[in-house]
């Protein structure tokens, strides 16, 4: 039960009985009217900025408007007390009827407490990682691919019909260098000595292998062939073995899509496939033409020439200048191929899209939305979230070198160090848009400083009191169902109110952040909850008529096994939607 959720429909029905009597004007937008926690506890339970979002469009004073809206909702069954305060903000008081209820459903439900009612449409495509495929990961990819993962998880949870989707950057000359540092690997499974790698080539030991496959299926056959006959084919090889060891780091790192698109295939099919259909859609609505752009202005653009380029109209749709789609050797640009693909992405029913980009892809947001506005007519929208750097650390000093990469820490380095659990976690641990000190020791210490192992405890914590009760009290009923049945009016410390009023705002967590887009949202809560339970548990070690467990009392121990169960349950349910495990011991 989304508590807020309840109650913004009961404003809004209020609202509508006002404009029926006349008191207020009828038609008002009230979209913009919200009900949630007051940002003070000792406010109430719940506020409301109804009077405020609404004054304006009503031509009434806040505070007036209040005074008609709060004794409506004071004949609510379920307001135990209600305030105006300030110029306008409405607080209300809630019976503890209302968090009972909560609370027994939070223990029915299990890890389902708070999921969303499946929609079936729109569907959403949620690009994340597509890492160009030319060595192993670096854990700056691995924030994207946490961060894309979590927000899949997220949406899917709040009820959305989800893809996961990886985009191979399998065109271009990256390729084609990979191609040829694979070539060098080649030669030297051959038994050539290669000596140090040429400056160009990739320096990395990870294609020491794709050049022993070669090795294995062509013998010397490719040396003696010019490099327009062996270069597909050791592309072809070498993009294979990449993409397996890529999917193999993501697959440690819990990460699994459904969906592998390949750039390249949208050149097959000769006369320039779907890019040139993708251009073809914009030339037929008048959107592309031939002209020159301007100078770009303060820093170097490269994208600028100065010549006559075809150019696409992106500045009707938002954007800060005209992009162009061919390059001047006539071959297409890696913006008129995005477009080919997110014009695929909306020819397979996706008219929601979601894309995880690196920070250093900020200037390329713009001229992308503008793109997708373009070619679906305004149907479909584009959300790019940008995931900045991280700072590996160990001990507060920079950790920057790799034997495996040549330059680079790899993803998968740091997973077999620290553990999936706390890279997933550190990962959302912060605002994707602010960037990440990463500390390789921190992020293993067993402390409350250490948030992973911090929320994980919490759970873990909560298993060892059902354990607890059952040493204590053997044959204790402590099934879901007789748990959701136990007194919960003996529930009264502020601890313990405190504890579930934070639980009964879960759903709307799950439903604001999938909203919002914003998994970090879930981890940050999950310490909160973790923090209230700890602390309980503690004031339960100082006071003994506090503890969980009380073998004289088993109706309130039944009581109390009920909150902790929800908070298990609440636990488990958003470590599951951020990929992290869920332990019932910590050793």
């Amino acid at each position: 039960m989304n508590i807020f959720d309840v109650f913004t429909a009961r404003v809004a029905s209020i609202l509508q009985s006002l404009a029926e009597r006349g008191a207020v004007p009828a038609g008002l937008d009230l979209s913009r009217v919200v009900v949630e926690p007051p940002r003070d506890a000792s406010h109430g339970d719940l506020a409301t900025n109804a009077a405020m979002a609404l004054a304006r469009d009503a031509k009434m004073n806040p505070r007036q408007l209040a005074e008609l809206i709060a004794p409506e909702l004071a004949k609510d069954a379920d307001v135990a007390n209600i305030s105006v305060a300030g110029p306008g903000f409405i607080n209300l008081g809630l019976k503890p009827s209302v968090f009972e209820a909560v609370l027994r459903e939070a223990v029915r439900a299990g890890a389902a407490f708070g999921k969303g009612v499946p929609q079936a449409l729109p569907k959403v495509n949620v690009e994340y990682v597509s890492a160009n495929p030319t060595g192993p990961m670096h854990v700056g990819h691995g924030r994207g691919a946490v961060f894309g993962d979590a927000l899949a998880n997220l949406l899917a949870f709040a009820g959305r019909d989800v893809t996961r989707e990886y985009y191979i950057n399998d065109a271009g000359a990256q390729v084609d260098v990979l191609a040829r540092s694979a070539f060098l690997r080649y030669r030297e499974a051959l038994g050539e000595d290669i000596g140090p790698i040429p400056e160009g080539l990739y320096p990395g030991d990870y294609l020491v292998s794709v050049g022993q496959t070669l090795a294995a299926s062509h013998g010397a056959a490719l040396l003696h062939q010019p490099e327009a006959d062996w270069l597909p084919r050791v592309r072809t090889v070498a993009i294979d073995g990449m993409m397996a060891m890529i999917r193999e780091d993501l697959a440690a790192l819990g990460v699994v899509h459904k969906v592998f698109f390949s750039e390249r295939s949208l050149q097959d099919g000769g006369q320039g496939g779907e890019v040139a259909t993708a251009i073809a859609v914009l030339q037929a609505r008048g959107l592309i033409y031939e002209g020159r752009l301007p100078p770009p202005k303060g820093q170097k653009d490269e994208d600028w020439e100065d010549r006559v380029q075809t150019l696409f109209r992106s500045t009707e749709f938002g954007d800060d200048v005209d992009r162009p789609l061919m390059k001047s050797d006539g071959g297409y640009t890696y913006f008129a191929s995005d477009i080919a693909y997110h014009k695929s992405k909306f020819d397979r029913d996706f008219a929601e899209m979601i894309n995880i980009w690196g920070a250093d892809h900020g200037g390329y947001v713009k001229r992308m939305q503008a793109a997708v506005k373009a070619l679906t007519s305004g149907e479909g929208t584009l959300d790019i979230k940008l995931v900045q750097l991280v700072k590996l650390m160990r001990d507060g000093e920079p950790v920057k070198m790799s034997k495996r990469s040549g330059d680079f820490v790899t993803l998968r380095e740091v997973i077999d160090e620290v553990g999936r659990d706390a890279v997933r976690f550190m990962m959302l641990f912060r605002k994707n848009d602010a960037t990440l000190e990463f500390d390789l020791a921190k992020v293993v210490e067993q402390s409350k400083d250490n948030p992973v192992f911090y929320v994980q405890y919490a759970h873990a914590r909560c298993a060892s009191i059902f354990r607890q009760a059952a040493e204590a009290m053997p044959g204790v009923d402590v099934s879901a169902k007789t748990l959701a049945e136990a007194d919960l009016a003996l529930l009264t410390d502020d601890s313990e109110l405190a504890l579930i009023r934070l639980i009964a705002q879960y759903p709307r967590l799950i439903e604001q952040a999938a909203s919002a887009h914003e998994p970090h949202r879930v981890a940050f809560y999950l310490y909160d909850l973790a923090q209230s339970f700890h602390s309980l548990w503690n004031k339960g070690r100082d006071d003994q008529q506090l503890r969980f467990v009380n073998h004289n009392r088993p109706e309130l121990t039944r009581a109390r096994l009920s909150l902790v169960q929800a908070v298990r349950s609440v636990l488990a349910s958003g470590l599951g939607v951020i990929g992290v495990s869920n332990p019932s011991e910590m050793r």
